[in-house]
């Protein structure tokens, strides 16, 4: 492919709840700083979540994000956290050929939930209703507060796809870029679910709500005590471009996207497929031109739940079965489930790995389930490998959709 048809990623904006940059993010990760804590949820008392502790009105005024939602505050910081650290001349870029593309799980719940309640704290009078509700819930939102704050007029969406909305949001700008409707996209995947009673409570009446005396150690993927799901907030957003113009305008290269793939169960509401999830790992390496041995690090999508964590680590088992050379890790032992913000975030902390050479370990597993034993997982401690140049990014959500991603070292 000549440089006009290759994808690379020129700066990352994000928000964890343990850290609000990729490095103090990075070495969270390495040190397994968890950033999952108690908190109080309405009607439920405490309970263990991820809450993300950034400046709201860094880049947005007091009244804006009064009239927005939390979705939309994530959104656009992540969004310019990522324009900054991409050193792009805003000033002079042409608004109508950047896309805004972001994978999310559910958004407007926050603010619809505050709304029902001052109601039923005040006689069901209707009056008290916001006028702002239809702009906080129509499905494009966090991607237009991005656009109205930043002054863009080019398209923007964002992508329902359950838990797979940060790989969703990334592949969707790939795309765009490929298609030339875009110069410039600004893509990945945010939640504010972490906020919002609904979502505790449905995941409570699965029977799939993490507990632990201990909050940090509440989300515990593949160990053989793990009970349930530590819901999260959290946002990550990449500036993407053609190499073309990245190298024009002299741009630091984080990585360069070269495969990817999105399928469907069409199985379960809930429970997973591993063919299927194996299916959707080929894809995308055959998508990259790669082999299996190719691929240097895996992170699993790995919720802390029974079935997801067995099935995938069958299915991870399969896919990579003829590699001896690839490795294993995972990140929601950190930070709980950010929902549509888990793929970005966790493929964000997973680049740093080209310049470093390390393998981040997943938290939390002391006791390894039999059934989630995987040829070179690393756990716990991080492991330093050396050279390191793909690296491949799963995401899976419910209804059965399954993504994939897989990043390059961009050597200049």
């Amino acid at each position: 492919m000549n440089d006009t048809q290759r994808i690379v990623m020129t700066g990352i904006g994000l928000t964890a709840p343990n850290g609000n940059n990729l490095n103090d993010f990075r070495k969270a990760l390495l040190e397994c700083k968890s950033g999952v804590k108690h908190h109080e949820v309405r009607y439920m008392g405490k309970q263990v979540a991820g809450m993300c502790d950034f400046d709201e009105y860094k880049y947005q005024s007091k009244k804006l994000r009064r009239r927005g939602t939390r979705a939309g505050s994530v959104s656009i910081y992540c969004a310019n956290e990522a324009i900054q650290d991409a050193k792009l001349d805003w000033q002079t870029i042409d608004k109508s050929m950047v896309g805004v593309y972001i994978g999310i799980t559910e958004h407007g719940n926050v603010e619809t939930e505050e709304e029902i309640y001052q109601m039923h704290q005040n006689s069901l009078d209707w009056k008290l209703w916001s006028p702002h509700h239809n702009p906080r819930t129509v499905a494009n939102s966090p991607a237009g507060e991005v656009t109205l704050n930043l002054n863009i007029t080019g398209p923007h969406y964002t992508l329902g796809s359950a838990c797979a909305g940060g790989n969703v949001g990334i592949i969707q700008g790939v795309q765009q870029l490929l298609l030339g409707e875009v110069d410039l996209a600004l893509a990945g995947g945010i939640s504010e679910s972490s906020q919002t009673f609904g979502i505790f409570a449905a995941f409570a009446a699965q029977g799939a709500l993490a507990q632990n005396e201990d909050p940090s150690k509440a989300s515990r993927p593949l160990d053989k005590n793990r009970n349930g799901i530590a819901i999260s907030e959290g946002g990550c957003i990449y500036v993407l471009e053609r190499l073309s113009d990245a190298k024009k305008r002299g741009a630091k290269i984080y990585a360069e996207i070269v495969g990817y793939a999105i399928n469907s169960d069409a199985t379960d509401f809930v429970n997973p497929n591993s063919e299927r999830q194996v299916q959707c790992m080929h894809k995308a390496i055959k998508r990259a031109g790669l082999t299996v041995s190719d691929i240097d690090i895996v992170n699993m999508h790995a919720t802390g739940t029974g079935t997801g964590d067995v099935n995938e680590s069958e299915a991870v088992r399969a896919a990579f079965e003829a590699s001896e050379k690839t490795f294993v890790n995972f990140t929601k032992g950190h930070i709980g489930h950010c929902m549509g913000a888990a793929g970005s975030l966790e493929l964000a902390g997973n680049i740093p790995s080209f310049v470093d050479g390390l393998v981040h370990p997943g938290m939390n597993c002391t006791d390894l389930d039999p059934q989630c034993d995987i040829k070179n997982l690393v756990i716990n401690e991080a492991k330093y490998v050396g050279n390191i140049n793909y690296i491949l990014n799963n995401s899976f959500g419910m209804l059965g959709i399954n993504s994939a991603l897989i990043v390059k070292k961009y050597i200049g």
